[in-house]
């Protein structure tokens, strides 16, 4: 038998509706890697300019673009220090219910 074939008859026991996604704690975990790669190239975009071109924002980002502050702490990624960073790359189903929140919507809420 051909591996095209093989494969093709792999693919059809499989079926469509049995696709899995990858568990929340390892998006979480790739999701804060890529924000630490994206901030070691420099300044991540403003969270003000990112509010007022429609992003969503966490309530800890809208706390920031409130605060009379300079551009340093507006253009950081105050991810890196949440907690909601330790518990959506750590545990299962994390209790994270803040809107805008990235970890919350990898865990579902």
């Amino acid at each position: 038998m051909s591996q095209d074939r093989w494969f093709e008859r792999l693919a059809a026991s499989v079926g469509s509706d049995t696709h899995e996604s990858a568990p929340a704690t390892l998006k979480s975990k790739v999701y804060s890697q890529l924000l630490r790669e994206m901030a070691a190239d420099g300044p991540l975009l403003d969270l003000k300019t990112t509010k007022n071109t429609g992003g969503y924002l966490c309530v800890f980002e809208n706390l920031l673009t409130v605060l009379p502050s300079g551009s340093d702490i507006a253009a950081t990624n105050p991810c890196r220090i949440c907690h909601a960073r330790v518990l959506g790359e750590r545990v299962d189903h994390a209790p994270i219910f803040w809107p805008g929140c990235p970890y919350a919507e990898f865990h579902g809420h």
